[in-house]
C-alpha cells in the first residue's frame, strides 16, 4: 500500500495550514447553498483533526496528501 497517515501534530503550524488550505479549497470541497469563508472552513478541518475524526493520509505514489474521515472504509488497512 503507498498510502501513510501523517499526525497532524507532526507538521509545522505553516506546514498543517497549507496541507488543510490546499484540500479545502479543492473543487468538490463546497460547503453547500451557504457561503462559508476560507478561515471557517480551515477552522473546521483543524478541529476534526485534533479531535480525530479526520486524519491526514499521504499518497507515497502521487506524492500528495488527503484529508480523510477517520471512519472512511480505505483506511483500516493503513492503521
Amino acid at each position: 500500500m503507498s498510502f501513510v497517515i501523517i499526525p497532524y501534530d507532526q507538521l509545522s503550524p505553516e506546514t498543517l495550514y497549507g496541507v488543510v488550505e490546499e484540500f479545502v479549497t479543492r473543487e468538490g470541497t463546497d460547503y453547500g447553498e451557504q457561503e462559508v469563508s476560507l478561515g471557517v472552513k480551515i477552522s473546521h478541518i483543524i478541529k476534526q483533526l485534533k479531535s480525530k475524526e479526520a486524519v491526514i493520509v499521504f499518497d507515497q505514489e502521487s506524492q500528495s496528501c488527503n484529508i480523510l474521515k477517520s471512519d472512511d472504509p480505505s483506511l483500516p488497512g493503513l492503521r
